[in-house]
């Protein structure tokens, strides 16, 4: 795992887990827009590190996160935000109460199935399989993600998208992909999930409604205190990825409600 760090002159702490096979620069706007208000902790998980590793489980992407922060010193999180692996990393990470936040957000976050056995290992197959198509061609990621939509504001499309593919070429691993897609649908929490008193959004955009139905139904379920914020015209992590000043409006919008 690599961390990176913004905002390191301000007091509250804010954590930041990222989604599955992309590069940590494509969160950086975004958590530069957060470090106006906050020290903010940004947790490129193993397979995405450009360190070489490999993706191993959820359960070892929340172990190392909660580990550097007790190691510098961070005893309670002011905020946390994840967006779907990162978003199933924040729901664990609540429940195993390592660290207690305050206020958190689960963006499309992925919960575990449960489904046969048999019939998760031959989703994760799929996943593998179609991903891996998907993170070694071109025309495959611009079909699924047109550039018009998909490329930040102020970059070069082809340019963007060639930073992508050349990081998924080199950093992310057949291995890695097939773990990813096992252990964010699989991944395991505590039975029961102990009681919390963060203020939690399980945030999801209008065109992903659907697909998220039922991990929005199990976080409420476990953490009953969760609100669903559904936004207008938008897909899978888009708020995060190519709106910054937005996501930092909406952001800040949640954790100063009670002080509205």
């Amino acid at each position: 795992m690599r961390v990176y760090e913004f905002g390191t002159e301000q007091e509250k702490t804010f954590a930041m887990f990222q989604c599955a096979a992309e590069p940590w620069w494509v969160f950086e706007a975004s958590a530069k827009e957060l470090a106006r208000d906050y020290h903010v902790y940004l947790f490129i998980a193993d397979g995405h590190d450009e360190q070489g590793t490999t993706f191993i489980s959820i359960e070892k992407n929340v172990e190392d996160a909660a580990a550097f922060l007790r190691k510098h010193g961070v005893r309670r999180l002011d905020g946390a935000y994840g967006v779907s692996m990162g978003g199933a990393s924040v729901i664990r990470f609540l429940a195993t109460q390592d660290i207690p936040v305050d206020k958190a957000i689960i963006d499309a976050g992925i919960t575990p199935y449960h489904y046969p056995k048999i019939i998760c290992r031959l989703i994760a197959l799929w996943d593998w399989v179609t991903i891996s198509l998907a993170t070694k061609n071109y025309w495959i990621m611009k079909a699924a993600m047109p550039p018009e939509r998909w490329t930040p504001k102020g970059e070069d499309p082809e340019e963007h998208y060639r930073r992508i593919l050349a990081f998924e070429r080199d950093h992310f691993s057949s291995k890695t992909i097939y773990n990813v897609f096992w252990s964010t649908n699989n991944y395991s929490m505590p039975d029961p999930v102990p009681k919390i008193n963060t203020k939690i959004e399980y945030w999801y955009g209008e065109e992903e409604k659907k697909a998220r139905k039922n991990d929005l139904a199990y976080t409420r379920r476990i953490y009953p205190q969760t609100t669903p914020k559904e936004f207008k015209g938008l897909a899978h992590a888009e708020l995060v990825l190519m709106f910054p000043a937005r996501f930092f409006s909406e952001v800040k919008r949640f954790m100063e409600a009670e002080q509205a």
